[in-house]
């Protein structure tokens, strides 16, 4: 058992506490902008259950667009309505949480209020890092049992992110939203393939663009306009602009809109592109198994997104908060839990030969 050696607790101050923990969380937390509970959100956030036949569930609809010709000039429209196509997917939940000990009675009395305080940042901390690495992980296809940076993930004395119960739905990039950028354009992914010569360039975003909407992933609607988003490594922007289209690019990209939470901290905004970086976009920093046909090259995967490309699920809202008294009431400690639960997706698309491949985004590879 550790023990966190900072402090004890006032009961009656729980109640702020908690709060603070959420706007803690939610200033840390990288995809809080992107959340919305509308299909018209990058990561569409399920917080309420529906029932369903068998008992109440986590579900995400999926909505085409409407394939008709319509009904031309004064001809008869009854009996000829076009059906809503949905397709209604289960986000399955499971239990997560994590809690820290304080040292002892003695300790506490010597700072009774630093233990609440630094609980509070770091299980809200622990909470929007882990929530964020299971995001990033689902949308790159990549399995728990890894840390965004391809090492394998620590479990020390407490469990597997792979025991979690929608673990199992984490599933490769699909064959049809795969694609590796060769330095001049875009070929099947492969991460065998990649080489030291998989560097981005504008010719990337435009192609990227070009084959999202090509292979029907729907745009964002803000203010009348079209938009998605690219999140890469900050190494894989700083090529970008090395790229002299990319520069010339940047300084004639108009406005961003800034009244949409989705623009801030968006490092620039092109073509209908908002561009963010993160450093836990999955890359192999981390392994000693890289990309590439000898496993040598360090590669990273770049995500494209638009509407639905994750459903999330956070039936808690505010997380569970305990707090409490061990060994006769000399240790304090306090947990945080929540039940989440994540999905990238899929579809049936008419636009890749009815074959299955992932609703909302495209996973880009790319030399790191």
């Amino acid at each position: 058992m550790a023990y966190t050696a900072l402090g004890a607790q006032q009961p009656e101050q729980k109640r702020a506490w908690v709060k603070e923990s959420i706007r803690v969380f939610r200033e840390n937390f990288f995809f809080n902008k992107f959340l919305g509970t509308s299909d018209n959100s990058i990561v569409q956030h399920i917080t309420e259950l529906k029932k369903t036949e068998k008992g109440d569930r986590a579900m995400i609809g999926l909505i085409a667009d409407l394939k008709g010709s319509g009904i031309v000039g004064d001809n008869d429209i009854d009996g000829r309505y076009e059906s809503l196509e949905a397709s209604w997917i289960e986000i399955k939940t499971d239990q997560l949480r994590n809690g820290v000990k304080s040292k002892g009675r003695v300790d506490d009395q010597r700072s009774v209020f630093d233990f609440r305080k630094e609980a509070r940042d770091k299980l809200a901390f622990w909470r929007a890092n882990i929530l964020e690495e299971m995001m990033i992980l689902t949308a790159s296809g990549i399995s728990y049992g890894f840390n965004t940076d391809g090492s394998v993930r620590a479990v020390s004395s407490q469990d597997a992110l792979t025991d979690l119960d929608f673990a199992a739905d984490v599933t490769a990039p699909s064959s049809a939203r795969h694609f590796r950028f060769d330095g001049t354009g875009l070929a099947a992914g492969d991460t065998t393939a990649i080489t030291t010569g998989h560097v981005p360039k504008y010719g990337m975003i435009v192609d990227a663009m070009a084959e999202a909407k090509t292979r029907g992933i729907k745009p964002l609607r803000i203010g009348g306009k079209e938009h998605m988003v690219y999140l890469c490594h900050p190494k894989t922007f700083a090529r970008l602009k090395k790229d002299a289209d990319f520069r010339d690019a940047i300084i004639n990209a108009g406005a961003r809109g800034d009244a949409n939470p989705i623009f801030s901290g968006a490092t620039v905004t092109m073509d209908g592109l908002i561009i963010h970086t993160n450093n836990r976009v999955y890359n192999t920093a981390g392994t000693a198994t890289k990309w590439g046909s000898g496993g040598l090259v360090e590669g990273t995967r770049s995500l494209l997104m638009g509407c639905q490309a994750l459903g999330f699920a956070d039936i808690w809202g505010a997380a569970d908060w305990f707090e409490g008294k061990d060994d006769d009431d000399a240790k304090s400690k306090i947990t945080i839990g929540m039940y989440p639960g994540l999905i990238k997706p899929k579809f049936t698309s008419r636009y890749d030969s009815g074959t299955v491949q992932d609703f909302g985004l495209m996973a880009i590879d790319l030399t790191l």
